[in-house]
């Protein structure tokens, strides 16, 4: 792991239900404060303990933040009296570093209390090899210049705060407690400071900023340096209530039926196609799959090339999205076109890329701001030896006019097969359009783990190791990483009669839950039979796969968005 990736790691991470209240000792009289462990454990954390060096994770609460001041002695659930080191805060948590070796998390980690002492720590703090750097008063910092649904201009969308560089000076400078002022005059305090990626996100007190007020190319000024806080009181503290920060959706399923019957078209609902009922959005956000991939006909939304869309069709999905919406779902729309319309191939004398483009702008004019929308799939399969890249350039501009915030997923080539991806996709990010942060794009590559990588199964006696699913998608991964792009796995299907297949399932989505790569499961829904890859499957019965797939929903990631670790 890069070392960035790693310092970025140590402040943040999905919060919930971790947060208690924090408490006053009164039963041991060197002891005046303490605070519970987070419960949180992944690769990076062992019970709210970090893995790598001596650190645990409490509550970000002002009586927190005064309590476990650098310099202050400490003693963990162990008996360990160790002194604070550095702090960081990120996201509602703090991370509290110690002297000392690296802790066991099963012997502090959550449900234990880190206690403030007046014991001095007994472990020898190693003295720092250089000052840190020391920031002016009059330090101004330019913001950050990207756009997208996170971000308006460098400020946060959700909460109060902008991103800068994460220069060592900026780090001085923008420090919990100290007054910032913004580029239309108004002073804040600082609450939170989280670095990502070369980049650090300055969180304020107050609501939400302009970003197109004090956003890039404004900058963020020091007004006034910290106040040292007083000692943390022996008073009792109240408790205090922080919000949930929702984590990254990962885990999700393909909701199938729209674009069943692709040889009857337009055809009639309920017989030749259906769009799933809410009863399956219902059941797959109790399940935790709160990500939708949705696939949908062309001809059936525009039986015309270059008309009006149907109005009924547009009916059935303004009514998917309304049932997402009701159950906390995102959707992902899906042309489930393989590159044609009416069997016609796009860029053809029949089929221009404009038309299809155009297609795309117009579903974006109607559905764009529905609150459960979380992205458009703008073909599903292209295999075309070359010709994708042009049209998937033309419709995504398309959107882009409509539509800057939402989504935009790009498939690959060959099938967008994640095996094969850096040989089958080299033209498609030829244009810097392609690979412009700013224009919210995410590669749709999809995988399966039979020989030929076709998800047909026909061999029934094959068998499956349990990295090949990490095989598989590496490709993938490691060209969205090189060429600092973010990615999505939009089909992936094992057999419900192979539990080695289920394993390799289970490996690939931990190492794509490192790589804050999303995953929609091929496939849910209606009318799917006995289909060995469906969820849902004549008589009801809970498939294998549904419960690797829920853990993994359940499972807290380290992500600040789709393709961004922390």
């Amino acid at each position: 792991m890069p070392a960035m990736a790693l310092a970025t790691l140590l402040g943040f991470f999905p919060v919930g239900d971790a947060y208690a209240a924090n408490a006053v000792d009164t039963s041991v009289s060197s002891l005046s404060y303490s605070a519970l462990i987070n419960k949180f454990t992944n690769s990076y954390w062992q019970n709210g303990s970090w893995r790598s060096s001596a650190g645990v994770s409490v509550a970000a609460t002002q009586q927190n933040m005064t309590a476990f001041r650098v310099g202050t002695s400490v003693r963990t659930a162990d008996g360990q009296i160790r002194t604070v080191t550095a702090l960081k805060p990120a996201s509602g948590a703090l991370t509290v570093f110690l002297n000392g070796p690296v802790l066991d998390g099963n012997l502090v980690g959550y449900p234990n209390r880190l206690r403030v002492s007046t014991v001095a720590s007994t472990v020898p703090v190693p003295a720092e090899p250089s000052p840190a750097p020391v920031a002016s008063s009059s330090h101004a910092a330019l913001i950050n210049k990207f756009t997208n649904s996170y971000w308006l201009n460098g400020s946060w969308r959700a909460s109060a705060g902008v991103s800068v560089a994460a220069t060592a000076q900026n780090k001085a400078a923008f420090i919990v407690g100290a007054s910032v002022r913004t580029a239309d005059g108004q002073v804040r305090t600082i609450t939170s400071v989280k670095p990502a990626s070369g980049a650090l996100t300055v969180f304020m007190d107050g609501p939400v900023l302009d970003g197109n007020r004090i956003g890039y190319p404004n900058k963020l000024s020091l007004v006034v340096a910290p106040v040292i806080l007083p000692a943390a009181p022996s008073a009792p503290i109240a408790e205090v209530t922080l919000p949930a920060i929702e984590p990254v959706r990962l885990v999700g399923v393909a909701l199938s039926g729209a674009a069943f019957g692709p040889s009857v078209l337009p055809g009639k609902h309920g017989t030749n196609y259906i769009y799933p009922a809410e009863s399956y959005y219902k059941k797959y956000a109790e399940q935790g799959l709160k990500l939708v991939r949705l696939p949908f006909l062309w001809e059936r939304i525009q039986p015309k090339l270059d008309t009006e869309l149907d109005t009924a069709q547009l009916a059935l999905l303004t009514q998917s999205l309304d049932f997402a919406h009701k159950h906390g779902v995102k959707v992902v729309l899906d042309m489930h076109n393989y590159y044609r319309y009416y069997r016609q191939p796009i860029g053809s004398e029949t089929v221009s890329i404009q038309s299809f483009a155009n297609t795309w702008k117009r579903i974006a004019l109607k559905v764009g701001k529905h609150p459960a929308l979380g992205g458009y799939g703008l073909m599903n399969e292209p295999n075309t030896k070359g010709l994708w890249p042009q049209a998937a350039l033309a419709a995504a501009k398309e959107i882009r006019k409509v539509d800057r915030t939402n989504w935009i997923y790009v498939a690959g080539d060959r099938f967008s097969s994640a095996w094969h991806w850096p040989q089958s996709n080299t033209q498609l990010i030829t244009d810097p359009w392609m690979r412009d942060p700013n224009n919210n794009l995410i590669f749709e590559a999809h995988m399966y783990l039979d020989r030929d990588t076709s998800g047909m199964y026909v061999d029934k006696t094959e068998t499956f190791a349990p990295e090949l699913g990490i095989n598989r998608a590496k490709p993938f991964v490691d060209w969205l990483r090189t060429n600092n792009l973010r990615g999505f796995i939009g089909e992936m299907g094992v057999p419900n009669y192979a539990p080695d297949a289920i394993v390799a399932m289970d490996n690939l989505l931990g190492y794509l839950r490192e790589n804050c790569v999303p995953l929609t499961y091929w496939a849910g829904g209606p009318w799917w039979g006995n289909y060995i890859l469906a969820l849902d499957v004549a008589g009801g019965a809970e498939q294998p796969q549904l419960a690797v797939l829920r853990k993994h929903a359940a499972t807290p990631n380290s992500c600040a968005a789709i393709g961004e670790p922390l």
